[in-house]
This record gives structure tokens, sequence and C-alpha cells, in this order.
């Protein structure tokens, strides 16, 4: 493609207009090629289809949409070698792909654009990629929940303490535990789909913010696209972005979600819980303490999350007070959005592949539960069912505790004779509830932590990931 393809130092697409050239600077500050020749390929699909379309409705002719179609898979084989030459002067990936269309079937490339312009060509592009990437994510996401819920399967039995206000609460599972990662992912799972519904209606044939007189067909455009419908109305479908901001919405959800599981994960690795153990793969050590081992994946997972809110609050900002239709300010929608996107997967990648080598570490968590009086409410839970009221119980359990730190026994570790000191409806049956193993089985219904209840919820969440998965969308 030649390098001088302005007129009088302006992008000839619209050059005609203006009687001097603009400013290089500003040409630089404007383009936004350097970024957006990310949507070449998209770019291409839609142009297909839009020539396609023209033909079909009799605005090109058979051999000139033969011709184009042509062109433009040449044009995606020289960006695939990476031959295509880029000019800023250009601007866009647009004008990029049609000034070397021009190049190479002559004035048929120039009859690619009729019926469109590139505020609705842009907006297509964008929501090509974006669902492409979504069911990517998705992808991730699937198996990161796979891994989540087999090792939560494997380990119904595992049990560790259960804490509020990081202090030893109760007894739970790991498998447990985790399943309780697994119900959030599956909430961001269910938010991208439905995400995925809003990006897939098609802005192209809005032209520049009012559609055009050409006699288009839309439908036939959207059906060769994979969209579920085109979109209403011109001026929106120009000027909205909210399927971007929702996007980030959801990933910023997401990383909120990995976050807190990478907090978790820190903790647990660290000397002083000692819970579980991470492939030295992901991790590493350190250049002057030889012992260390860092969990560098989770940290830097925790720390992305808020490069991602930055992206949310920056589209929000972005789109505030912008009047319809469609303004240069939009341009600054694809860095963040793309940031966002590679952000996510690659967050999702590192704990996919993380997660399902996680090994805990039994012993340690069984006694770091032990240490806790973590089957205080079992007692009181215990006398209640002996008639006790309950506000008497939780004192007498109180007493036991108090007396239980001096003593430097857990409730489990007392004889019968004193537990039956704070209350004389003790009888030796107390012990099958204060053993770690009976507080867990006690909890057995839906959505407890009994290891019957966790191996049911592994299935139900396989079942429900599998029929996830499984469901048919437009445009897949």
């Amino acid at each position: 493609m030649s390098a001088d393809s302005t007129t009088n130092g302006t992008n000839q697409s619209w050059g005609g207009r203006f009687s001097e050239p603009t400013d290089a600077f500003v040409a630089r500050f404007t383009a936004s090629v350097n970024f957006d020749r990310r949507l070449a390929f998209h770019d291409i699909q839609g142009s297909v289809a839009h020539a396609t379309m023209l033909a079909r409705v009799g605005v090109l002719s058979d051999a000139e949409r033969d011709a184009i179609v042509e062109g433009l898979t040449e044009i995606r084989d020289e960006i695939e070698r990476g031959e295509f030459q880029w000019s800023v002067a250009l601007e866009d990936v647009h004008m990029n792909i049609e000034a070397r269309l021009t190049d190479k079937i002559g004035i048929t490339g120039k009859k690619l654009h009729t019926g469109r312009s590139r505020n609705d060509q842009v907006a297509t592009d964008i929501r090509l990629f974006l669902r492409d990437e979504i069911d990517q994510v998705a992808a991730e996401l699937g198996r990161l929940r796979h891994g989540l819920i087999e090792l939560a399967d494997r380990e119904a039995d595992t049990i560790m303490p259960g804490f509020t206000h990081l202090q030893t609460a109760q007894p739970v599972t790991f498998g447990h535990h985790l399943l309780a990662w697994q119900e959030m992912l599956a909430r961001d799972h269910e938010r991208l789909l439905d995400c995925r519904k809003r990006v897939n209606v098609m802005p192209l044939g809005a032209a520049a913010l009012a559609g055009t007189t050409y006699p288009i067909d839309r439908h036939v455009t959207a059906e060769l696209l994979g969209f579920e419908r085109p979109a209403e109305n011109s001026l929106d479908a120009v000027s909205d972005r909210d399927f971007a901001i929702e996007f980030t919405a959801f990933a910023s959800l997401l990383l909120m979600h990995l976050s807190r599981m990478s907090e978790e994960l820190v903790l647990w690795t660290s000397a002083q819980f000692d819970f579980i153990d991470l492939p030295d793969r992901f991790c590493t050590g350190s250049s002057i303490m030889p012992q260390k081992k860092n969990p560098d994946v989770p940290e830097l997972v925790r720390g992305k999350s808020g490069r991602v809110y930055g992206h949310l609050m920056g589209l929000l900002t972005l789109m505030k007070s912008q009047p319809l239709a469609y303004n240069k300010d939009n341009q600054e929608d694809k860095e963040p959005l793309f940031d966002a996107v590679d952000t996510v997967k690659d967050c999702l990648k590192a704990f996919a592949d993380m997660v399902p080598a996680i090994e805990p570490k039994k012993p340690q968590m069984a006694e770091a539960a032990r240490r806790g009086f973590s089957t205080a409410t079992d007692l009181a839970d215990y006398l209640v069912r002996k008639g006790v009221a309950f506000r008497d119980a939780h004192e007498i359990v109180g007493l036991s505790v108090a007396y239980g730190l001096k003593q430097q026994k857990d409730l489990s570790e007392m004889s019968l004779e004193e537990l039956r000191q704070f209350s004389d409806v003790i009888e030796a049956d107390v012990f099958e509830v204060l053993t770690l193993e009976g507080s867990v089985a006690a909890r057995n219904h839906i959505g407890g932590t009994a290891p019957d209840q966790v191996r049911a919820a592994a299935q139900r969440a396989r079942d429900a990931l599998a029929a996830l998965a499984s469901t048919p969308r437009a445009g897949a």
C-alpha cells in the first residue's frame, strides 16, 4: 500500500472539505490505528457481510461483490503474515483496510463503503470482537468452575476452620469452602452470558446517525454476521457503549471475586496458616531470602482487580456527558475494553491452571479447627435440645470456653466431669457433637457443610455448568 494515501495532508475519505493539511501532531493525536488494528479481522468480517448484502439488494453487482470479497480475503492473509503496512495518516483500521482494498481492486474498492459510515462500522466491529472474546472468557470461566467443583468433591471430608472476622468460628469442610467460591463464579458466568445478549445486536446500517437512503436489508447482514437482530434506533446504535461498560462491570465483579480467593490463598500458604501448598510453578522465590516461596500468581491477580475497576470507571466517565449521537470521545472506549478483556482472560487462565493443583494440608487444617473452640455452637445447640433456653446455653458455653482457655483444653478434650460443672444436663453423648467430624456431619441439609451435602452440591454444580455450556447462543 502506498504510504502517501492523503490529499493535501488530510485523510482522503474526508479531505475534500478542508483547505489546509491537518497538523502533524493532531493527526497523530487523533489517530487510533495503533490500537484499533486489533479489530482488523472483525472489520473484514463485517465488510464481507456488508458487500454480500449490497449485492443481494442490487447496490453492487455480483462481480463487484466477488472482487471486494476476494480483495478483503487477500488483505486478511497479508495481516496474518505480518506483511500489511499500517499508516497513521489513514487514522484507523477501517481506512487502512479500505485504502489497501482500493489499491488492489481499483474503484470498486471505494464502493464498499456505500450505505455505511465509520460510526456504525466501528460499533459493529467492537461488538463482533467482544462477542468472540466473551465466548473465550466463558470457556475459561467454565474451566475454572469445573476445577473447583472436582477439587471440592475430592475434599468433601477435609475439615478446616470456618471464619468470621478472620476468627475461628465453626468447623467446615474444605470442599464446602471451595463450593462457596464456585457460587461466586456461577453468578459471574450468568452475568457474562446475559451481557452477551446485549452485545449481540447489530449497529451496521445505522450509517453516520440517521440510517441510509440505499435499499439495504439489515436483517440479511445481521444473519450473515450471526447477530440476534439489528439495532432498533440509528442514533443509539452508533453512540451506545453500554455493552462495553456492562462487560467491564462483569469483569470488575469477577476480579473482585478472584481477589477474595487470592487473599485466602495468600493467607493459607503463609507459615502462620500453613493450610495448603501451591505447586512451585505458580510461585517464585526471593532474591535475598532463600527460604521464601512467594504466592505471586494470587498476589498479582489480587492486584489486577484495581486495574479493571479503573477501566470501568474510565468508561462510565467517558460516556456520562456525551450528547447523541457519535462523538470522537468514543475512540477512547477501545484501550480500556481491550485491556479489561486481556486481564480477565489471563487471570482466569492462571486460576484455571492453578486451582486443580492445590494441595490441602489436612492435619494442619484440622488442628487449626480444634484450636479455636470451633464446636462451641454445637455444645450450645446440644444444651438447647436438652431443654436449656438458648441464652442460658450461650452463657454456659461461654463459661466452658473460658475454663478451656485457662486449662489449655479444647471442649472435646475436657472430661465429662469437667463439662458437667457448668450444667448437669450434659451427658456422655455430648462427645458425639464436640468432635470436628460430628460437628460438620450435623449440618446435613442443603447448603450445609456435611460431607454428603458437599458431594450432592458438587454434583448439582456440575450439572448446572454442563447445562449452561450446552445452551445454544445466537452468533456462537
